[in-house]
């Protein structure tokens, strides 16, 4: 799998955000996409060839990391972070249709395209709820799907075709609870700078148009 289309966004987005948009890409970027691509993905490569329980009836096994495991880890921390990046796409083409639209008219419509303000700063917005709110989804998802936010070293499966209840163990279960641990507190970081940020410009923006009639109604 290849995350240049990832890096490329997260730089474009880089370009126009704010300072704490911009510790939102650092965070991104380097505690999430490099972690993932340079160590977890490693860690859970093999989690199915790796899962083992005591008994070797055929389908038993399988049928049990089903059970345990629906969904990979990795592939649905991979689905996060494309999903959560997605968003800021919504900025990098306003900026764009803004740009092109300067071009058509052939003369200069803003004072700065990438400027953070009129519909740029609605489209801005949006796109720090929707990645609030993806951060969040998954957050349950994770937690739902494998019942909180644990590793365990063992589990009993009693499912057919599985004869009894067996017990099954799972590789490396220490290593996995720390980056299991560590991907949640980043997602719950970038949960935090949304917020933070989306409170900052609502906050800023208000201030500026409160001063704007408070000057008029002098005037």
């Amino acid at each position: 799998m290849t995350w240049a289309f990832l890096r490329d966004l997260l730089s474009g987005v880089n370009t126009y955000s704010t300072g704490i948009g911009r510790i939102w890409v650092a965070v991104v970027f380097m505690f999430r996409l490099l972690v993932y691509v340079a160590a977890a993905e490693n860690i859970w490569k093999h989690e199915h060839d790796e899962f083992e329980c005591n008994i070797k009836q055929p389908g038993c096994e399988n049928v049990c990391f089903d059970h345990f495991f629906p969904v990979s880890h990795i592939r649905l921390w991979a689905l996060q972070l494309i999903m959560v990046s997605t968003p800021s796409l919504l900025v990098v083409f306003h900026v764009a249709y803004r740009e092109n639209r300067e071009k058509h008219h052939n003369r200069k419509l803003y004072k700065n395209p990438g400027k953070i303000d009129g519909g740029l700063l609605c489209t801005y917005l949006i796109s720090l709820i929707l990645k609030t709110g993806l951060e969040i989804v998954f957050l349950v998802l994770f937690y739902k799907l494998y019942n909180g936010f644990k590793i365990p070293h063992l589990v009993k499966c009693d499912i057919k075709p599985c004869p009894n209840t067996v017990d099954c163990y799972i590789s490396k279960p220490t290593e996995k609870m720390i980056f299991l641990y560590f991907l949640v507190a980043t997602s719950c970081l970038c949960i935090i700078l949304n917020l933070s940020e989306l409170t900052y410009l609502v906050f800023k923006y208000s201030i500026k148009c409160y001063l704007k009639r408070h000057v008029k109604k002098q005037q």
